[in-house]
């Protein structure tokens, strides 16, 4: 039952059936333990004193209990950690904000050590005033707020061959999101005065780190939405983020997301460096490569239930959570199947979607104890639906790396366990 003047709204009665119904099962679970539970009914130790005072460290940690929900490596695939990438645990998080603590970091040469004393960055190129700002500086400029997802170019990358790595950690974590604070770029070019007319003329962007990571820019992007960022969720960026500043470009590729942001080169045309040549670039299946592919197309991802986060309860109500984003914009709509693909269910999105942020989904649904196929299909606000891997195979085979955006599939056990697969 719908309310009339929405028809994809519930309606209040409906609400109101479907909670008596998952109270009852809730109730008759209850039920069935046949004797009090001592945890309700006896004093337990941790009431029976007092707790811990004031936290005595400088900067609080999680409990102990939490202790796994961290950043993990594929040894296989990040032997060499100085140039290297680690994993967010999306599939243990809720919400969308990503602690700082938590979100994967990926490197060139090794994260840097900087002081804000030491930090410079400059603007050069085709402007009428090259200029360096310290860090003082960029303090004094008019700052803004944005929360945007950050996604590496080679996240689920690992599967276009083939499923390949058992978690959503593994398959879909080179991710985060975090609110973010700075200045926006066009804020300093418009200080440093541009020359002529800007159309055509791109930005060369490059970090103080010593892997020359530089990216070529189009103007038009860099004076519309990338922000000059020196916090993250509050506080100053972590040493793996960039501290003290970064580039943040929303909705486009982790890699050019500099950081240590140290120069910023108004140029006639692109650089066309190693990043955006040799690498970060989509080999199709005749050999040739896609070249540009910064945005980061529609994308999402079940975390729960997943490899690493199995159902624990028995059949009954149970509710489906995953993430989806797009670098074109806002998401609009998330369906999911529990049967591979067959049928589809819209999902109840947590709040509507923001443009270039990571938007949480929720199926409130039934589990009858046996198996399924799971996926999520996310769509934007473009009308851009997230595709198959057939789908992307058939147009770019399997010699890619990046830009794997495609619906994946976990197979859910009566166990409970879950498991990644593919399903034709």
């Amino acid at each position: 039952m719908t309310d009339s003047s929405n028809p994809t709204k519930p309606s209040r009665r409906a609400f109101l059936s479907g909670a008596a119904a998952t109270g009852a099962a809730l109730a008759a679970s209850s039920a069935a333990a046949q004797s009090p539970d001592p945890l309700i009914t006896e004093v337990q130790p941790w009431a029976s004193g007092l707790g811990d005072g004031v936290d005595a460290a400088p900067y609080g940690l999680p409990i102990r209990h939490e202790a796994d929900v961290i950043r993990r490596n594929v040894e296989w695939l990040t032997a060499d950690t100085i140039s290297s990438i680690n994993f967010t645990p999306i599939h243990a998080l809720d919400g969308t904000i990503t602690p700082q603590g938590c979100a994967f970091e990926r490197h060139h040469s090794g994260a840097i050590d900087m002081t804000k004393g030491d930090y410079r960055l400059m603007i050069n190129g085709l402007v009428d005033r090259p200029l360096i700002f310290t860090f003082a500086d960029l303090e004094r400029f008019p700052r803004e707020n944005h929360v945007y997802f950050c996604e590496c170019a080679a996240n689920t990358g690992m599967e276009w061959a083939g499923a390949q790595l058992n978690g959503a950690q593994f398959t879909h974590g080179m991710i985060h999101n975090m609110e973010y604070t700075g200045v926006p770029l066009r804020t300093l070019l418009n200080e440093a005065g541009l020359s002529g007319d800007v159309a055509g003329k791109w930005v060369y962007v490059e970090g103080h780190d010593a892997s020359s990571n530089g990216r070529s820019i189009p103007l038009e992007k860099a004076l519309d939405d990338c922000l000059v960022a020196f916090s993250a969720n509050g506080e100053a960026l972590r040493k793996e983020h960039g501290y003290p500043v970064r580039l943040v470009v929303p909705g486009w590729e982790g890699n050019m997301w500099v950081k240590w942001l140290r120069r910023v080169e108004v140029m006639d045309g692109p650089v066309e460096s190693r990043e955006e040549t040799s690498k970060y670039t989509d080999t199709l299946a005749d050999g040739t490569s896609r070249k540009w592919t910064w945005v980061m197309d529609a994308k999402s991802i079940i975390t729960s239930p997943s490899p690493q986060m199995p159902i624990k309860h028995g059949p009954g109500p149970m509710v489906i959570s995953g993430l989806a984003w797009s670098g074109h914009g806002a998401i609009t709509r998330v369906d999911v199947s529990k049967d591979g693909g067959k049928t589809w269910q819209t999902a109840r999105l947590a709040k509507p979607g923001e443009k270039m942020a990571l938007t949480r989904f929720y199926l409130d649904t039934e589990w009858d104890g046996g198996d399924m196929l799971l996926q999520s299909r996310a769509i934007d606000e473009t009308g851009y639906v997230q595709p198959t891997k057939a789908q992307l195979r058939e147009i770019r085979g399997e010699n890619s790396i990046y830009h794997n955006n495609c619906i994946q599939t976990w197979h859910v056990m009566p166990t409970g366990e879950a498991e990644n697969v593919e399903v034709s």
